[in-house]
């Protein structure tokens, strides 16, 4: 078990370095000066001497690699720069918009979770009857539909036409009830079919027939045997989803004017703030990293058959 941890985490340091390229390099790939655009956010006429002076307190006027090594080394003391648009740190700017993000990505996990649970067991207990038909066909709509438009559905049914919740921000604590569900129907569905196809699966497995033939009901097989051995195999797949939550709000704070990381992200992404765009894709593919380790070493410790 340790070898394996110890092995996990050296080859996530190649793949960490390799992304923090990937990050740093869009930089070069920009279209326009960065210097430049540092300075027409802040309206200063950007003429040859100030695009100079910028350039030189940016350190572009170093060498690639140098540049590269240097933000590295500033990045293990959590020191991605300076905002374009707010001339504060980067890493100040995204913990204050952290919060509310993870706010938003844990309550739509916890949709996840208590409304695919339930609904899986319901079409696993009379597998192609009517109502395994009716809910996966209900839940394929709703996957099909982009988590945008799902939002926009959302606010004008239940905000305003029925006007039972808030319509945007973060004003009290229910306003995040329907971005959550939003953000979630999309998950609902893939782990319904996801848990739905492993418990059919373990139906056939020697411990029912074991289970069977003590004559216990099927319910209860359902319940304390098939539901927990299928949940090892969705324990990666719900591990991936927490960064691809936090991740996915990008639109669906935009629409619900949500002061999270997302929102933060698109407007760095059109004030052209590279600062706050690298440190973004950093963080975003740290989390993915993090969380696909820690699902499986969580799944190891779980699941005896792979400690073999």
């Amino acid at each position: 078990m340790l070898r394996y941890i110890i092995w996990r985490i050296l080859a996530i340091f190649p793949l960490a370095l390799m992304i923090s390229f990937i990050a740093f390099i869009l930089l070069e790939l920009a279209p326009s000066d960065p210097a430049e655009v540092a300075l027409r956010v802040n309206e200063i006429v950007p003429t040859p001497e100030a695009i100079e002076g910028m350039r030189h307190e940016l350190g572009l006027d170093k060498p690639f690699f140098t540049r590269y090594f240097l933000w590295l080394i500033a990045g293990f003391q959590l020191d991605f720069g300076t905002s374009f648009l707010t001339r504060t740190p980067v890493i100040q700017e995204m913990l204050r918009a952290l919060p509310p993000t993870l706010w938003l990505a844990s309550t739509a996990l916890f949709f996840t979770i208590i409304l695919a649970l339930p609904l899986a067991l319901w079409c696993v207990a009379k597998p192609q009857g009517f109502t395994d038909k009716s809910i996966r066909f209900v839940v394929f709509i709703l996957t099909a539909i982009p988590n945008y438009w799902l939002g926009l559905l959302l606010i004008w049914g239940v905000a305003v036409h029925l006007d039972w919740l808030p319509v945007s921000g973060m004003l009290s604590p229910q306003s995040v009830i329907l971005p959550a569900l939003a953000l979630s129907l999309g998950y609902i569905g893939t782990y319904l079919r996801l848990l739905r196809g492993t418990m059919l699966n373990q139906w056939h497995q020697p411990y029912v027939f074991y289970a069977k033939a003590r004559g216990l009901p099927d319910n209860l097989i359902l319940r304390r045997h098939i539901l927990r051995n299928s949940l090892y195999s969705s324990l990666t797949a719900l591990g991936m989803s927490i960064p691809k939550l936090i991740a996915g709000t990008v639109v669906i704070e935009n629409i619900f004017a949500w002061p999270g990381i997302g929102r933060l992200c698109i407007s760095a992404i059109f004030g052209r703030d590279y600062p706050m765009i690298q440190a973004y894709i950093l963080l975003m593919s740290l989390l993915f990293l993090f969380f696909n380790f820690l699902m499986d070493v969580i799944q190891m410790m779980a699941d005896p058959r792979l400690r073999r």
